[in-house]
């Protein structure tokens, strides 16, 4: 049996315990940009892995004047011990010489022609100990952080040539409606898809691949065909429009005829109350969004965003509090998720919220969650950030 009209915060959770984590795959370093680490990085070597010299310069070995023994350059490495009074030249980066102990820098020195360079090394040395960044074995990376690049060197400069991650999700996306039109401003009673453009960065900064669009017309043949061929070849599907139960809203037959089952039947909030998550035997879901705009994408991230934490196998993350800075209008017994803008400790509903609009969405930092009964300024709020 569905859950028929769960609050919230129990929508959430349900979206998110009713899928399987991705396997796990190893990819090169190269190709690991914003895929999530699987496996907790350790460093394979300390880093730095040898005394090394942080400047060009000389390194030294006791009180100067020094005598200028040789010259060492970064990949190579200066055998015998320094004897004190003795000096060598090295490159940043080079590993120091056994009984070095600091580092001249080449603006600080000055070399004669009998090859005695003099000059005052700096407090500290110029030079980084073993290990001062990193030892061996240390995790550098935890799992469930996205690899960015410099996480990405971060791995290599510990001696990783691969990671393990998990891919990113693969959605469909189907834009459920006859009166929806592709191009072109609203006309002859039929209105301008504004979802269709949309998702795609929602899904993208969400950590979600979509692979695919498809408008499709509102009989529920077409409906039955085109989820049944979406949910075959992705994670999970979304749809916009259908949710209610109006004469041209086939979504639900569409879901059984395909042999699929509802797991939530409308959330109590506003906006966004229509929303639905199935899913097939496969393990495929659906996640259902309302036709209005803003109420969509209050059912992506009530729905959505869960389903892809559950993929990723990252945890369900606790919401912030914070206090709203204006009033609220209540919602009866429903939640209500209020784009806002914030600062500080303090939520600033924003202006032109309907369920059909998108202009506060367009400049809003995230949600405002205000529980039913509240919404007085100076209230306690929970705060969901925009992705």
């Amino acid at each position: 049996m569905p859950h028929v009209e769960p609050n919230w915060h129990e929508a959430r959770r349900i979206a998110h315990a009713c899928v399987d984590q991705l396997p796990t795959e190893r990819v090169r370093l190269r190709d690991a940009h914003g895929l999530l680490v699987a496996e907790e990085v350790r460093a394979l070597t300390p880093l730095p892995p040898t005394d090394v010299s942080a400047m060009d310069g000389w390194a030294v070995a006791g009180d100067g004047p020094w005598v200028v023994i040789g010259q060492v350059l970064a990949g190579a490495v200066w055998a015998p011990p320094l004897a004190v009074g003795q000096a060598v030249q090295i490159a940043t980066g080079t590993s120091l010489p056994r009984g070095c102990e600091g580092v001249l820098r080449s603006e600080d020195g000055l070399l004669d022609g009998s090859g005695i360079v003099r000059g005052r090394v700096r407090t500290g040395g110029d030079f980084r100990r073993k290990g001062e960044e990193a030892g061996a074995g240390q995790i550098l990376i935890p799992a469930g952080r996205v690899m960015t690049p410099a996480r990405i060197g971060l791995a290599a400069a510990s001696g990783h040539d691969t990671v393990a991650v998990r891919r990113r999700p693969i959605v469909r996306l189907l834009v459920l409606g006859d009166e929806i039109l592709a191009e072109g401003p609203a006309r002859d009673g039929r209105v301008r898809d504004s979802l269709g453009p949309q998702l795609p960065g929602w899904l993208s900064r969400l950590g979600v691949d979509l692979v695919e669009t498809v408008h499709v017309e509102d009989t529920l043949p077409a409906q039955s065909a085109a989820l049944s061929s979406a949910a075959e070849a992705a994670d999970f599907v979304i749809t916009t429009g259908g949710t209610a139960a109006g004469p041209a809203d086939h979504l639900r037959a569409a879901i059984a005829a395909t042999g699929g089952s509802l797991i939530v039947d409308q959330v109590a909030c506003r906006p966004g109350h229509p929303m639905l998550l199935a899913g097939w035997d496969s393990g495929r879901r659906l996640v259902a969004l309302p036709g209005n705009p803003l109420a969509a994408i209050v059912a992506l991230m009530t729905l959505g965003q869960p389903l892809v934490a559950g993929l990723q196998g990252r945890p369900l993350e606790p919401l912030p509090g914070l206090r709203l800075g204006a009033f609220v209008s209540s919602q009866g017994a429903k939640t209500r998720l209020v784009p806002s803008r914030r600062t500080g400790d303090r939520a600033f509903p924003m202006e032109h919220i309907g369920s059909g609009m998108l202009r506060g969405l367009a400049d809003a930092d995230g949600f405002a969650i205000v529980a039913a009964g509240e919404g007085e300024p100076g209230s306690s709020a929970e705060w969901l950030e925009l992705p």
